[in-house]
Parts: C-alpha cells; structure tokens; sequence
C-alpha cells in the first residue's frame, strides 16, 4: 500500500514540477510500449535505450507501464486477432524467415501472436497518447493546479509549519 502511495505522490509532484511536458508526454508514450511489451525482451531494452539517451522523464515511464500492463492484459484477445492476422500475411511470411533467422531479432518473441500484436497496438497507440497526454498535462497545469493553488485552504496550509517541513525536506532529498 506504501508503494502505491509512494508513486501517486511521485505522479503529483512530476505533474507540479517544472519537467517540460514534451518530456513527460514522451515518458508515458513511452510506458505504453513498455506495459504492452514483454518484461524480458529486446523491445523493453531498446525503449530503455530510449530513456536513457533522450531527454525522457523516466519516473512518468514506469508509472505508465504499470498502468499500460494492466490494459494489456485486458486487451489480449484483440493483441491476439492482431498478432495472428499479420503473421499469417502471406506476403511477409518469408520476412519473418528471415528475421527469426537473424541472431537477436527472434529475442522479440515477434512469432508470439499475442507479442505481434501488442506490438502493433502500442506502435500504433504511442504517438496519439503522446498528444493526449501533453494536452492533458498542460490543461492540469493551467486549470487545475492555478485554481488550486488560489484557494484559501492552499494558502493556509502553505503557512503552517508542516508545510515548512514538507518543503525543507523536498529541497533537500527531492
């Protein structure tokens, strides 16, 4: 329960600070190919790649991919019609001879119908998440965050010690 709350409070801090939206948005598109993809697989470790080498907040990753994990495990059916529907394309068939012939190609479970098509759902899914999510992140930080931030219990509860405390602690250990 502790963790659970530990990443709520994390979320609300990530949407309060001053963490560009571009990079948060790409965090949670991010996490969306995360959730869908398998734990152990070289899609996990090339958005990994990702992460790491652009400017990617990776706290609004992980906390998308454990919400994006759930959803794919309720959208197994369709990753599975998905999956099975491209693989039995005639025309790549001889694709995919050739890339599970590759040496690391076949560490993507691609041959799994139910990876295949997680995979295409997340491709395709990725970008309009991005758009949602940033248009979502500025219109909280606008609206929601400006509106509350007027309000008199915000202001009374800025002027009490514990709030002192809570910002002291936030300043040094983050």
């Amino acid at each position: 329960m502790t963790f659970i709350l530990k990443q709520i409070f994390s979320l609300v801090n990530l949407l309060n600070s001053d963490t560009g939206h571009n990079q948060i948005a790409a965090g949670i598109a991010c996490g969306l190919i995360l959730g869908f993809a398998p734990v152990f697989s070289l899609q996990t470790v090339l958005v990994f790649l990702l992460l790491f080498f652009f400017r990617i907040q990776i706290g609004a990753a992980f906390l998308a991919s454990a919400g994006f994990k759930f959803i794919a495990y309720l959208l197994d059916p369709v990753s599975n019609a998905v999956g099975m529907w491209a693989l039995e394309l005639e025309a790549l068939k001889p694709l995919y001879t050739e890339l599970y012939n590759m040496p690391l190609v076949p560490l993507t479970r691609f041959y799994n119908s139910i990876v295949m098509g997680a995979g295409i759902i997340s491709i395709v899914l990725a970008i309009p998440v991005f758009f949602i999510s940033k248009s979502l992140i500025k219109t909280y930080r606008v609206q929601i965050v400006a509106r509350y931030q007027r309000t008199k219990f915000f202001k009374a509860l800025k002027a009490t010690p514990i709030y002192g405390w809570y910002s002291k602690y936030n300043e040094l250990y983050g």
